[in-house]
């Protein structure tokens, strides 16, 4: 009796963190933090297009990044969406896997978690914001680092190797130093990484995000970063990552979530499909064993629904666990 009602505690506690899973808190791309045996959070929502706005206008209105809204909407016009058409806002996301602090940014994903310290009293926080990083040939760097300084109003250095890059294209040769102001490509906000030359700030050209169009730094959306810039001291920890494949649980229910790879790893179709089902073997074996290696889950892959979500690879959370 008493395991039977420890059981239903879990199962309640466990529709309620989904109950306010789908509430946002204070600030936009704000969500209750899952505890730690639980890797997704958010709901994919929809809405109707109209005329008046594109897909991409749309995207910024739900802080959803420029490739992350095309790939969940492959038969949407992205200038010019007929009116009616249904648009999905992918805003369900398994957490990467990496340290539950300060922030993790998942380079093919193009996305930003930000794990705030818990505050007394409050619940949790998880916020996750879109990015964009470095083009194929100015890769965005991975690895673990920390913001070192936060700058506002910043002014903008452009190295050697973008002013040559300028005159070779036949545009107007860069200023030695950017002064700020809306012709600063920094935006108003900057946070500085302990990698020399990286950061993470704004723009002013916000349609770019969520896309790999820098030269190596993460930008946000000008209201992202403004955000941030007043959450994140100096200090916090960084972690970049390159996880196409994103695996997570939800209870007993094991959840996808597939993105492109990073162009210049030049994986093959098959290549990728044989990844997954590698990656899937060893979280499972990673995640399903107690402290002394005995098996705490049996689940079976539903084929069909994996089948599915590896030709999509649309970056929606699908679930691929039979009941």
């Amino acid at each position: 009796m008493k395991q039977q009602n420890i059981q239903t505690l879990r199962i309640s506690l466990l529709l309620l963190f989904m109950m306010l899973s789908l509430m946002p808190c204070v600030y936009a791309g704000s969500w209750v933090r899952p505890p730690d045996d639980i890797d997704i959070l958010g709901q994919i929502q929809t809405v109707t297009a109209s005329r008046s706005e594109t897909l991409l206008d749309v995207a910024r209105r739900y802080d959803i990044g420029q490739d992350e809204m095309m790939l969940a909407n492959p038969n949407v016009n992205r200038w010019l969406p007929e009116e009616g058409a249904k648009v999905i806002l992918p805003l369900r996301f398994i957490i990467p896997q990496a340290e539950r602090t300060g922030l993790v940014i998942n380079l093919p994903e193009m996305r930003l978690y930000y794990f705030p310290k818990p505050i007394k009293g409050q619940k949790p926080e998880i916020i996750t914001h879109p990015v964009s990083i470095g083009r194929m040939d100015w890769n965005t760097p991975l690895g673990k680092t920390t913001i070192v300084r936060k700058q506002k109003d910043p002014t903008w250095t452009p190295p050697q190797s973008l002013r040559k890059e300028a005159i070779e294209e036949g545009r107007p040769p860069l200023l030695d130093v950017v002064p700020a102001g809306p012709d600063n490509p920094l935006g108003k906000y900057a946070l500085y990484l302990g990698l020399p030359g990286y950061l993470i700030h704004g723009t002013n050209k916000p349609l770019g995000v969520g896309m790999r169009v820098t030269h190596g730094c993460m930008r946000l959306y000008p209201e992202d970063i403004e955000e941030l810039f007043n959450l994140i001291p100096t200090g916090t920890p960084v972690q970049i990552v390159n996880q196409p494949i994103k695996l997570g649980w939800q209870g007993d229910l094991l959840y996808i979530e597939l993105h492109p790879p990073l162009e210049e790893e030049n994986i093959t179709p098959l290549d990728f499909e044989q990844e997954i089902h590698r990656t899937i073997l060893e979280f499972f074996e990673r995640t399903s064993k107690d402290t002394d290696g005995r098996m705490t889950r049996n689940i079976k892959i539903d084929q069909q629904a994996l089948e599915s979500a590896i030709q999509a690879r649309d970056g929606i959370p699908t679930l691929i666990s039979e009941d």
